[in-house]
């Protein structure tokens, strides 16, 4: 949340354009393999390129989650527990209260997925919250005087969940939870009947077989439109929290005004979007236990 000013030698526009480009590895226009030099050479590279700041920070951010919980967990006591153990408890219990609530069947699966969920997608949303500049310069300095780059060619994006390919990419995987479970408690004739059956019936046979296509067109947009909406609106909301804070960056390297009135609005700002980091990482928690939930639901409970 720092002031532009090493964007002194550049645009707003291409200072805005920086910031939200990914640091991109894949196959160059010549050839060979390496980091894009643009967002537009980053585009050319297609379906395997892979955005190395996304993957770095959220494997990162994972393992953070995996071995604070786990050195917890093996830590635990019933004496006087530690404010870090307090927390931990509180997370996990808040967690355990939601899947009972929302998903009233029998799975191992459902309480630890909601728990990661909510965990992982907070601390790669939190990364909102370290100063816009900071880590971008800081990556901008080694690629500089290590790596001999141009400066204007070094990206790095520090925030997981404002690259699509995260937010779809975890909303793809509960994608094919629901398809499995679904499955596997319905059958896949079941499945089938839940598909072409709902929600238009008759008891006229040759009207429900009519109905069929239509049921099937609807029902598979509805199943479709689950992870596409559950990624982007997790997206879409960091993603915009993210440009206002580059905006108001810009702001503050203006003049002297506009920059204290932007470091003003740079706190009230973070102090509102630690409240979108946490609804956000709360929101995707609980769609995901609601649809785990409909997957296991069949007929006979409807």
């Amino acid at each position: 949340m720092s002031s532009a000013e090493h964007a002194e030698a550049i645009t707003s526009s291409e200072y805005i354009k920086h910031h939200l480009t990914n640091l991109t590895y894949g196959k160059l226009p010549d050839g060979s393999w390496g980091f894009a030099h643009s967002s537009e050479e980053a585009a050319q590279m297609g379906f395997w390129s892979i955005n190395v700041d996304t993957m770095g920070w959220s494997i990162f951010l994972g393992l953070v989650f995996f071995f604070l919980f786990r050195s917890v967990a093996k830590k635990v006591t019933s004496d006087v527990p530690t404010g870090l153990q307090n927390g931990i408890e509180a997370v996990v219990e808040f967690v355990e209260n939601s899947v009972k609530g929302m998903f009233p069947y029998k799975s191992l699966v459902v309480g630890p997925l909601a728990l990661t969920i909510l965990v992982w997608v907070f601390f790669m949303n939190a990364m909102d919250l370290i100063a816009i500049d900071l880590l971008p310069k800081t990556a901008e300095l080694v690629g500089v005087h290590l790596l001999g780059a141009d400066p204007h060619s070094v990206f790095f994006k520090v925030v997981p969940s404002t690259d699509p390919n995260i937010t779809l990419g975890m909303a793809a995987t509960v994608f094919l939870l629901i398809l499995f479970f679904s499955i596997r408690e319905k059958g896949v004739l079941g499945f089938a009947k839940e598909l072409t059956l709902h929600p238009f019936s008759s008891s006229n046979f040759i009207v429900q077989t009519l109905l069929i296509p239509v049921n099937l067109v609807l029902e598979l947009s509805n199943l479709i439109a689950k992870p596409i909406s559950l990624g982007l609106r997790l997206f879409g909301n960091l993603y915009a929290g993210e440009v206002i804070f580059i905006l108001i960056a810009i702001m503050i390297g203006v003049n002297l005004v506009l920059g204290l009135f932007g470091m003003s609005l740079q706190i009230i700002w973070a102090l509102f979007h630690i409240l979108i980091i946490a609804l956000q990482a709360f929101i995707f928690m609980v769609l995901t236990i609601v649809y785990m939930s409909m997957a296991f639901q069949t007929d006979e409970q409807h």
